[in-house]
């Protein structure tokens, strides 16, 4: 299966060979994690890291229920999953995105912008439906009090579970996607960035047992990032299209706002009024008052930062538009003022072929006399 058109061959276990190749390659270690399912003697092992692992069932209204909780044998699920979602970047980079790119003809700098927006707006896309269809379905928008009741929340629906195992996997695949795609040394830091705050504030959640407070938010994030990467693209396929940053932008300050609020409301005030706040690691319970403040403290210092990047660029492009305006308001002057000058001069001093005075008459000849 070949995700790229080949346009030259590189010797095996070169650097270019491995990039090239590296959704062939990744495609082919999958393909043998399945058919490790159809002997009996490694399916025990296969089967750890396509299926979520320790699960429990119980009694309930509805029958019985099978509920999960985490442990370290989460990261042989994640490993895979981070290896189907290399293989989706490369399908969407290959039939989607290369394909408009070739239509539009943009730069090589915009180029790579625009294939980072895609990669990220088809993710968002996909993790903001599906969060909010976990939401719904788990009953948190009918009970916002349930996102800190019965704390610590220990066990998980598959879908809770799954949605953050696919979530962690996405967010560790970015990084060896940084020297798949080439990416340049001045975007790197920058990437870095985000990548490592997303994976800081999934494990926090996911780890602490705060998974309800995380989905919630996890939706806002995803989708104020996908209203910002959806503005960028249309804005790459033509220019003019400015309104839609302005929509984000409002929509920006009031996702960093809402989010700010949900977390005080959960964590520093539903959190503070439960009866067991001792740590208590084989039940899961988190709930003192140290991690309390530093979760607050870690999200409150995240949004802050945010907002402060949001307004420091603002200001900037605010500046630099005033100048433009300043500059082309001078140029339009200079420009009226040189056209009057060579107006006047045309007029004033050169009228059919005749030298005239500034007033518009004519000097008149001194007459000779005859000798």
């Amino acid at each position: 299966m070949a995700f790229r058109r080949r346009n030259k061959s590189y010797p095996f276990f070169s650097q270019e060979f491995l990039i090239q190749n590296h959704a062939d390659i990744v495609f082919s270690l999958v393909i043998f994690v399945l058919i490790g399912l159809m002997f009996e003697t490694t399916a025990k092992t296969a089967i750890l890291f396509i299926q979520p692992q320790y699960n429990i069932s119980t009694m309930s209204a509805d029958g019985e229920v099978t509920l999960y909780h985490y442990g370290w044998k989460d990261c042989a699920t994640v490993l895979f999953y981070l290896c189907i979602t290399i293989i989706l970047h490369a399908v969407v980079q290959e039939y989607v995105l290369d394909k408009v790119n070739r239509r539009l003809h943009l730069s090589k700098s915009k180029n790579t912008k625009f294939n980072e927006s895609g990669q990220l707006c088809v993710f968002y896309l996909v993790s903001s439906v599906w969060s909010l269809y976990v939401i719904a379905t788990e009953g948190f928008l009918l009970h916002p009090s349930s996102l800190w009741e019965n704390y610590p929340h220990v066990h998980l629906r598959f879908q809770v579970k799954f949605f953050y195992l696919t979530q962690l996997a996405y967010w560790f695949h970015a990084l060896p996607e940084l020297y798949f795609q080439k990416v340049r040394k001045e975007e790197v830091p920058r990437q870095l960035q985000y990548i490592s705050l997303y994976l800081l504030h999934i494990l926090a959640a996911y780890l602490l047992n705060l998974t309800r407070v995380g989905l919630v938010l996890l939706f806002l994030q995803y989708l104020s990032e996908m209203g910002f990467h959806l503005s960028r693209l249309f804005y790459f396929i033509d220019e003019n299209h400015h309104k839609m940053f302005e929509m984000w932008s409002v929509g920006f300050v009031l996702t960093r706002m809402i989010t700010l609020t949900l977390m005080f409301l959960a964590v520093g005030f539903g959190l503070a009024r439960s009866e067991n706040q001792m740590l208590d690691l084989e039940t899961g319970n988190f709930n003192t008052l140290s991690i309390r403040l530093l979760v607050l403290f870690m999200v409150c210092f995240t949004q802050s930062w945010l907002l402060w990047k949001f307004f420091r660029f603002q200001l900037i492009r605010t500046r630099e538009l005033r100048l433009e305006q300043v500059a082309r308001k001078k140029a339009a002057t200079a420009k009226q003022q040189m056209q009057r000058t060579l107006k006047r001069d045309s007029v004033g001093h050169h009228e059919n072929g005749l030298i005239k005075a500034e007033n518009g008459t004519s000097p008149r000849l001194k007459k000779i006399k005859a000798p």
